[in-house]
């Protein structure tokens, strides 16, 4: 795996488990948010961090994704589920990817984040980016894909258009019987 090499193409990552994948809580909310694209010019010139520029472009992030409170010295430990996530969010998505892969966007976090990371995945979406949500969230699903392919087993069980798919028929499929 070569990370740098898939953030060059576009691809951008929100893990399913913020805590172990999506940011080191012992961190500052500034280091997590640019971890993983730290070598970035803007962030290290000549080869060393500039912690002002980070803990500005922090702070701007945490203002445009209500990330509370908006302290980017914080440590990442220190925020709810919810603000950590954003955060994570806030980093991936700031870059403009092509591409998105979302594990479980919402997984314990409050129904206030849970709108906020919803309208911030439909604004990536409406620009351009395809994403691809993993969740076990039936609703979110169905508010949030336009193709909906099902996983049993291991493998695809089946694929539905969002306009045709409803709760009954995910779950069924999702325990691996075919749909009537």
């Amino acid at each position: 795996g070569d990370p740098a090499g898939r953030r060059a193409l576009g691809l951008a990552h929100v893990p399913e488990d913020r805590l172990r994948q999506g940011l080191v809580a012992a961190f500052q909310a500034s280091e997590t948010s640019i971890l993983g694209y730290q070598d970035e010019a803007r962030f290290s010139p000549h080869h060393l961090i500039d912690r002002p520029a980070v803990r500005a472009y922090c702070a701007e992030l945490m203002k445009r994704f209500d990330v509370r409170p908006p302290l980017p010295g914080l440590r990442s430990a220190q925020f709810s589920g919810g603000n950590q996530q954003k955060l994570v969010l806030a980093r991936e998505i700031s870059h403009e990817p092509k591409v998105l892969l979302v594990g479980q966007p919402t997984r314990g976090v409050d129904i206030g984040a849970i709108e906020f990371i919803h309208r911030e995945l439909m604004h990536c979406r409406d620009r351009g980016c395809a994403i691809l949500l993993v969740s076990v969230e039936l609703d979110e699903i169905l508010a949030l894909s336009d193709r909906i392919l099902v996983m049993a087993g291991g493998r695809i069980a089946g694929e539905v258009p969002r306009g045709k798919a409803d709760e009954r028929s995910l779950g069924l499929m999702m325990a691996g019987v075919k749909a009537a």
